[in-house]
């Protein structure tokens, strides 16, 4: 089975058969062995009291990340509205929301915890004031986008989602071993770029630039690009490790983890898309 370019999808663990075993738990899920021991395994919708859980479905992936994302927006909302009123609280929301939801996203990736709801539901809640400050720095600090940036930034993403989604249900581009490989080292590639240039900056080199990944440049402006080339790409491996756990059963719980893996490439989308349009609309 191929691996997710998403560190919350790589981490889930796999059954010997190739199957994702479930979330957060020591038990297997819909497999051989299962069917074998318990000959009523195979009818999850038969008995509610049984503790074996039914099995993933699409529905369960739509409305868990619908959720999840539903908090995000609402958060950020309001996040946004209460900067507005006191830029003092820009630092504080940028700071808790991103190190939280960060720290959040590795408790349940290296705690096995995915398909805890209210560790996804809280880090939707983080992300949210993060993004509500972010949102508001990118379009007018940073810039003079307004909110008709951010709306444009949000149409962006989503068209950029439901653009993958189509791609990999047409089979246009096909996610193989190799096409998961390129991306993975995309990725690594990228990190080790913006980390190097962070601390190049921190140093005073560029001029507190570093590299001028983030100076609203032409190296800034094809960074950019190259990120939301990569982040769209991952949706497409993201598609194909949802669609192999519906189609091996595992447990439905598994549909949180999904959100969570999902949201975390939307919300990089996103702020990708956005400081990509504040380059062309600064001051």
């Amino acid at each position: 089975m191929r691996e997710s370019s998403n560190p919350v999808f790589r981490s889930l663990p796999k059954q010997q058969g190739g199957g994702y075993a479930q979330f957060g738990g020591g038990a297997a899920g819909y497999g051989a062995a299962t069917v074998q021991a318990d000959p009523y395994a195979a009818q999850p919708y038969a008995d509610q009291s049984s503790k074996v859980s039914r099995p993933l479905t699409i529905d369960d992936v739509v409305t868990k990340t619908g959720i999840t994302l539903a908090v995000l927006s609402a958060v950020a909302v309001v996040s946004y509205y209460l900067v507005s009123q006191n830029l003092g609280l820009m630092m504080p929301f940028t700071l808790v929301g991103g190190l939280g939801g960060f720290v959040l996203v590795m408790i349940a990736t290296f705690g096995r915890k995915q398909d805890n709801p209210a560790i996804v539901l809280t880090y939707a809640a983080l992300e949210g004031l993060f993004l509500g400050a972010a949102s508001f720095l990118f379009a007018n600090l940073v810039s003079s986008g307004g909110p008709g940036m951010i709306a444009q930034a949000i149409v962006g993403t989503l068209g950029v989602f439901f653009g993958m989604l189509v791609v990999y249900k047409t089979g246009a581009i096909r996610v193989t071993p190799k096409l998961t490989r390129m991306i993975i080292a995309g990725l690594f590639g990228v990190m080790a770029l913006m980390l190097l240039n962070f601390v190049l900056a921190i140093f005073g080199v560029g001029g507190g630039e570093g590299f001028g990944l983030r100076s609203g440049g032409p190296i800034a402006i094809g960074f950019s690009l190259l990120c939301i080339a990569l982040a769209a790409f991952s949706f497409l491996i993201d598609f194909d490790a949802a669609d192999q756990m519906v189609r091996a059963g595992v447990p439905s719980k598994a549909g949180w983890g999904i959100a969570l893996g999902l949201t975390v490439t939307l919300v990089w989308l996103y702020l990708e898309i956005l400081r990509l349009l504040s380059y062309f609309q600064n001051d």
